[in-house]
């Protein structure tokens, strides 16, 4: 017992409080890591990436010399590729951390940037509540994302770049029938409407989705899915709006529930904990179905 407890004894015998601070990092460094992987979807690009190396690894055991001389020249530049495939989620990440409160030059001027994207905010809730409200008494099919901290940039490349300040004869417009962008997701970034007729992935989830659900509800559903984004649906059939979050779907709503939800949700809120917002959010979304 002795000979085996002895090896742990050593290490425990040489272990430091700057230990304790590298394994701290370490983790933080990789649960950051895999945060951001899940959240943006990279884990498509990371696989691509191990197919890469397996396929690597095949050629260089058949000895195929001008396969491996690709890729050498490949992997040698590996870290730069890296930098550059997931530019926008490294910077991403860094804009997250220069949010945090620690790194606040002033809490003075954090309040008074807080109230001025909040009165943009408001602005854009506005327009776009009006729009829906417009578009679901003449029975106009809409589907608008709100981009939140998941970065939507595979989405917005499958449609048109708009950037435009958000209004209500915009959004309208948009969602035309006879408009060349109304087949197709609105994607508001920042408070514009960044792009329009982007295609968005339908639900995996065919055994608990309503038969009577459309394509618009489907592709809501598979957006809520795969990324922290709200999206508003107007059905064409019956002119009902509805949102998707999480994977859930809240159906028929009142422009004025629409207006709440939208506010809850993208409205900066002072002095509330991550865990009571998630809790107010649940409960806008409970006894949703799908």
């Amino acid at each position: 017992m002795l000979t085996v407890l002895q090896p742990v004894a050593d290490v425990f015998a040489t272990f430091r409080f700057s230990d304790v601070l590298d394994i701290c990092l370490v983790t933080f460094v990789l649960y950051s890591a895999i945060k951001l992987i899940r959240d943006t979807r990279t884990i498509q690009l990371i696989k691509g990436i191990i197919l890469l190396g397996v396929v690597y690894i095949v050629i260089s055991t058949l000895n195929m010399q001008a396969s491996s001389y690709i890729f050498d020249k490949l992997f040698t530049n590996i870290f730069i590729i890296l930098i550059v495939i997931f530019q926008p989620e490294i910077r991403h990440a860094v804009e997250s951390m220069g949010r945090t409160r620690i790194l606040s030059v002033s809490n003075i001027m954090a309040r008074s940037e807080q109230i001025k994207q909040n009165r943009i905010t408001n602005e854009t809730i506005n327009s776009v509540c009006k729009a829906c409200s417009d578009m679901s008494d003449r029975k106009i099919g809409a589907l608008i994302v709100f981009e939140r901290e998941t970065l939507l940039g595979e989405i917005i490349e499958t449609g048109t770049l708009v950037d435009a300040s958000i209004s209500e004869e915009i959004v309208s417009n948009i969602f035309y029938p006879k408009a060349p962008l109304h087949d197709g997701a609105a994607v508001i970034r920042n408070n514009k409407l960044y792009a329009a007729g982007c295609i968005l992935p339908l639900t995996q989830d065919h055994s608990s989705v309503e038969s009577e659900l459309g394509t618009r509800h489907r592709a809501a559903l598979g957006m809520s899915e795969q990324s922290d984004a709200l999206i508003v649906v107007v059905s064409e059939e019956n002119g009902y709006i509805s949102t998707a979050y999480k994977g859930g779907l809240k159906r028929n709503i009142s422009d004025g529930e629409l207006r709440e939800i939208l506010s809850e949700m993208l409205l900066i809120k002072e002095s509330k904990g991550d865990g009571e917002k998630g809790t107010r959010i649940r409960n806008l979304f409970s006894g949703g179905k799908k």
